[in-house]
């Protein structure tokens, strides 16, 4: 265990008490090491945002077997609260609990706090290993960024004198994780402000944003191609802007190395060329789509890179978002190719998919209990996170919101969309990022807690439809301040023909608020007979009907700031057999089965390749039976595309923030 964890971790001694207040301003409890090195002591964090539903998670499953002398779910509860003012919390459990303060300024004393709660909190266990190390006297605000720059972020900004450091340095950054904070790309920025070799170069906002830097490198690259006297596609295109097109070094040994591998992984998006290729060096041709035998080519090494970084058992819910994204683009570039191409790199695909699934579920057993409880101001973890994430944006100032749900996309299938958007609508800014559904991974359940900013737990009650999802968003965001006429919700989107009432409706000006849900993906995957490949054919089919932009540039023409997401994805499953049960199962999907009593689900048969796993987030009485790796509870040897089990296709989604580029100037 690292000496950051037990740094925490001596604030609370074990059978010292049963029920712990922690005044934790800075969040450091909500880190899913933390939270996961506390459980394994029997200690449960549960954050303080709503006193009712605190009160009831409390009273159920810890006060109620404290009283009998029980330990409970736990044998100690620590209730997590963001700030220092006791005043907020029941009398009752200020009485009763244990407190404990616990914040950045008292653990990292020689560095500028202003400074340091703008850092992730992944990055403070190197932080605390650094400041113990190396912090020899208290630093001021600019010396403190230059710590944290150095020895977190391995940059000096003092050395970037040429324009390949800048550039190499940067890759790096985003190749092995994110950007910089706003607060330290700015320091850099103000630095190389007298750079000659930078000046033009957006400096700051290349280091703090992903998404603006792969569009300045994919613009770029172009410019790299005609350099060559190579034609791109794209800058033929009449309507395109190059305002984000820059001179990069990219035949620079260091810059190459990674450009190369950002194509082969999908970060970069290679592009159809006009004429002959032959004056381009033989490495930039991995980002050329012209040849089609290397489009196979590319997808073996993308399987291979892949594949040698699969995360593990220890691994975090960012690995894995951050793997959920590679792996999607190899299963879309796999799904493009032809039979011929597709049958040579079919078994490394499989393997792969089979491997990452096998790894999920191990990790999901030993990590996905700490997810609910994680902060959602960075982005939401989970879907039930996200309604409470658009409400901190309308907060700092997104008046309209638009959440587009959807229904049953998996990542793959994302990025089949976002590349058709690059072509028809190269205004548009996708900024992406991932977040988990709720296990099990079906529309009753991931769908309800996505629009009701709730655990399965809270909305049992109907945890078998759908139909009480308009309510449930509707409540959430009148106890968010809002009034009903202000909130807006539409389901069943999939036509074109369906976007003028769609207008109508978003045009009203008292509208804040839009939940949408686009169910064309799922319709389509529940009829699929030719597999994920066939539906790659017909997900094209309808993207070519315009209805995606359309709705993009719909919600943008009445001033919605967009977000898309997903319930949960869908994964190719092979029947191991259908379980007869008659009325045993109340929920009896095709990857999942659910059981309202032990009794009952003790009375699945033996020797079936399948396990439980019960979740504090479920209600007591909903016991899923899950069937393993990539199979399904149908006809043996059926093949099949579902949802509602364990694999990355289905569990890790997308989450997009989408905006229009005229819109930001």
């Amino acid at each position: 265990m690292s000496a950051w964890i037990n740094r925490i971790l001596r604030e609370f001694p074990a059978d010292l008490a049963r029920f712990w207040i922690a005044c934790d301003p800075d969040n450091l409890l909500l880190d899913e090491r933390i939270l996961h090195s506390l459980r394994e002591r029997s200690f449960e964090v549960l954050p303080f945002e709503d006193s009712i539903a605190f009160r009831t998670e409390y009273e159920e499953r810890y006060r109620a077997a404290w009283d009998k002398g029980e330990d409970g779910s736990t044998k100690a509860l620590i209730l997590q609260l963001r700030g220092t003012d006791l005043n907020v919390l029941p009398w009752d459990y200020v009485r009763e609990g244990r407190k404990v303060s616990i914040g950045l300024a008292d653990i990292f004393p020689k560095l500028s706090y202003g400074v340091i709660r703008h850092i992730e909190s992944e990055q403070h266990e190197a932080l605390f290993e650094a400041h113990n190390r190396h912090a020899t006297q208290p630093l001021g605000e600019g010396a403190t960024k230059d710590f944290i720059l150095t020895h977190i972020f391995r940059i000096s900004p003092y050395l970037l004198s040429r324009s390949e450091d800048f550039w190499r340095e940067l890759l790096r950054l985003y190749y092995r994780g994110s950007g910089l904070p706003p607060l330290l790309a700015d320091h850099v920025g103000t630095i190389l402000v007298d750079n000659q070799d930078l000046e033009g170069l957006p400096v700051a906002e290349l280091l703090s944003s992903k998404s603006f830097a792969l569009r300045v490198l994919q613009d770029s690259w172009d410019q790299f191609l005609a350099h060559h006297g190579v034609c791109s596609q794209r800058s033929t295109d009449t309507d395109r802007d190059d305002t984000h097109a820059f001179s990069i070094p990219f035949d620079h040994p260091d810059v190459r190395v990674i450009i190369d591998n950002m194509f082969l992984e999908g970060s970069l998006q290679p592009v159809d060329i006009k004429g002959s290729s032959s004056n381009l060096p033989a490495w930039a041709k991995v980002g050329l789509k012209s040849d089609a035998n290397a489009l196979g080519d590319v997808v073996a090494e993308g399987v291979k890179r892949v594949s040698a970084e699969l995360p593990g058992a220890g691994s975090t819910h960012r690995d894995w978002s951050d793997f959920a994204r590679r792996l999607g683009e190899i299963i879309y570039r796999f799904n493009r190719l032809s039979a011929q191409q597709a049958n040579d790199v079919q078994a490394q695909v499989h393997t792969l998919q089979h491997d990452a699934d096998t790894h999920l579920t191990e990790w999901v057993f030993e990590h996905f209990a700490d997810l609910p409880s994680l902060p959602a101001a960075k982005g939401p973890v989970m879907v039930h996170h996200v309604p409470r994430y658009l409400a901190m944006r309308r907060e700092i100032g997104e008046e309209r919101i638009a959440l587009l749900v959807f229904d049953g996309l998996a990542m793959d299938q994302w990025f089949q969309i976002r590349e058709h958007l690059a072509a028809r609508a190269p205004n548009l800014i996708m900024e992406e990022n991932a977040c988990f559904a709720w296990l099990p991974t079906l529309t009753s359940i991931s769908r309800q807690a996505l629009f009701s900013g709730l655990k399965p737990r809270e909305f049992q009650d109907s945890i078998e439809t759908t139909s009480k999802e308009p309510s449930l968003w509707a409540r959430f965001w009148q106890e968010n301040g809002l009034r009903k006429p202000e909130i807006l919700y539409r389901k069943s989107l999939k036509r074109t023909t369906q976007l003028d009432e769609l207008a109508d409706a978003l045009s009203q000006p008292n509208v804040k608020v839009a939940g949408i849900v686009v169910d064309m993906i799922d319709e389509i995957v529940h009829g699929a007979t030719l597999g994920k490949r066939g539906i790659t054919s017909q997900i094209a089919e309808w993207c070519d009907t315009g209805f995606v932009e359309q709705l993009f540039f719909l919600l943008a023409e009445h001033g919605y700031r967009i977000y898309l997401t997903a319930d949960h994805g869908n994964v190719e499953a092979e029947g191991i057999g259908r379980v007869n049960q008659g009325a045993v199962s109340e929920i009896r999907g095709e990857r999942v089965r659910a059981y309202r009593s032990e009794a009952l689900a003790a009375s699945a048969p033996e020797g079936i390749d399948a396990f439980r796993l019960d979740l504090a987030g479920l209600p007591p009485d909903f016991l899923p039976l899950y069937a393993g790796t990539r199979r399904a509870f149908v006809s043996e040897g059926d093949q099949i595309v579902a949802h509602g089990g364990i694999s990355v296709e289905e569990l890790i989604v997308p989450f997009i923030n989408i905006s229009i580029e005229n819109d930001e100037k």
